[in-house]
């Protein structure tokens, strides 16, 4: 027995590069569930399980990426890459929470352009919904259990839950009454706006961390600015010397080279996650540029959500499907061009991301022991809380009365949802596991009813 025992008194031991890779790798393949999702299993195996980080250490990661445009979670990964590996670690560990996601949305948007929507995909999305909805409940309550330590915060998370619900206030303004809450309280109140330092929760011991609350900072993850410098020259080279190349090919009006711009914009306008930019992305890809039409975009959202990765992976369906029906290469070669537009779409969208974590990281590790920089970092976890609650009210609604409350209620989704619940609450079962369990439900019902 004591060969399978795992001594929590000490740190695990290092894990190098390649252990790394295989994790994220495996990551971008199981990486079901939206953000919130995300974030709980990324915490559930790295600081639970593995304890390669801390939660404090956690948790202040997740607070940076919080505030910045672009999918939280693939940025939390990328941090975290980077922080034990480096600039390498961190690349590695962003693109492979993507790379999974685009080849298999790339495969299902080529099938669904082929041989139509089929309705299986119907019934496992019937199944699937529910489940996604009770993780988004899990993880706001999982989220909220660590990260609101006092009265304060937990007013904070009300008040914009009502705030986004209620008085549809955009997320970005939330995020930013409370940074400017959390750091006046620290002045007033430092003491409710302190960041946890304690790995474990209360009546929780998961052990010693690699990288522990008070670990000091690796070399390469010191604040440079020769190395701040090298970095956003790289990033801007490459973003530019891509968009260079497709306009002196195809030029400025061309298909791609409009893509590569749109996507861009976009990218940097994705406060609040996915669903804050969609309506954008909808505009643009539908209204203005004709990519693709009102009813294949819901139909790539429906995609997006049956596969790994984050949410905003939807613009490579965009891409994929502008590139197809613009024919850039002829009609004999479609399917080239769906990768193409699908390419572009994915590069420009996420490119970004790597330079916001890569280039501020070492900043916000260097600030992580003075209040004034954490304080408004816990504020917004507070409020994040409450906008991940409201997403989960707004999967609720859409699930349960699809039609709106004049339409009728639907029952089984409701059943699915509460088993999806006590199957995370109660029994600890895995997200994936529940999310294959709600689409066989869910495809068996639409086949008999």
């Amino acid at each position: 027995m004591s060969v399978v025992a795992e001594d929590v008194t000490q740190p695990p031991e290092s894990v190098t590069f390649w252990q790394a890779l295989a994790y994220w790798l495996k990551l971008g393949f199981i990486s079901f569930g939206g953000p919130a999702g995300q974030i709980s299993m990324m915490h559930q195996e790295l600081v639970e399980r593995r304890r390669w980080i801390s939660e404090h250490r956690f948790l202040h990661a997740l607070n940076y990426t919080m505030v910045l445009p672009g999918p939280e979670a693939q940025q939390l990964a990328t941090y975290i890459g980077w922080l034990m590996h480096g600039v390498p670690g961190g690349i590695v560990a962003g693109v492979l929470f993507v790379l999974p996601s685009l080849v298999i949305l790339i495969t299902l948007t080529w099938v669904y352009l082929v041989y139509g929507n089929a309705s299986l995909v119907a019934g496992i999305l019937y199944g699937i919904k529910p489940a996604v909805t009770a993780i988004v409940v899990f993880a706001a309550y999982r989220i909220g259990s660590r990260a609101l330590k006092n009265n304060v915060l937990r007013g904070m998370a009300l008040l914009a839950f009502v705030a986004i619900f209620a008085g549809g206030v955009p997320f970005p303004y939330i995020v930013l009454a409370a940074g400017v809450v959390g750091y006046v309280g620290s002045r007033w109140m430092p003491e409710k706006f302190k960041a946890g330092g304690h790995h474990a929760g209360p009546g929780k011991s998961y052990g010693p961390a690699l990288i522990d609350d008070h670990s000091p900072v690796p070399n390469h993850a010191l604040f440079k600015w020769s190395r701040l410098l090298v970095i956003a020259l790289v990033g801007v080279l490459m973003w530019g010397g891509v968009m260079a190349l497709l306009s002196a090919r195809y030029g400025w009006d061309g298909v791609l080279t409009q893509m590569s711009w749109f996507f861009t914009k976009a990218a940097l306008v994705t406060f609040g996650g996915a669903y804050a930019v969609l309506p954008y992305v909808y505009q643009g890809g539908v209204e203005h540029h004709g990519w693709l039409t009102g009813v294949q975009m819901i139909d790539g959202l429906a995609l997006g959500e049956t596969t790994p990765g984050p949410l905003i992976m939807v613009v490579a369906f965009v891409g994929f499907v502008g590139g197809w029906t613009k024919e850039l290469f002829g009609p004999e070669l479609l399917p080239m061009a769906g990768v193409a537009g699908a390419s572009v779409a994915t590069l420009f969208t996420f490119l970004p991301s790597f330079l916001f974590i890569l280039v501020g990281g070492p900043l916000v590790e260097a600030t992580r022991h003075e209040l004034r920089f954490t304080a408004p970092l816990t504020g917004i976890t507070a409020a994040v809380v409450g906008v991940v609650l409201n997403l989960a009210v707004f999967f609720a609604y859409h699930v349960l009365w699809p039609e709106g409350f004049q339409g009728s209620f639907e029952w089984f989704p409701a059943l699915i949802g509460i088993a999806a619940f006590i199957a995370l609450f109660r029994f600890k079962l895995g997200i994936v596991t529940v999310i294959a369990a709600c689409a066989v439900l869910g495809m068996t019902y639409s086949l008999i009813r």
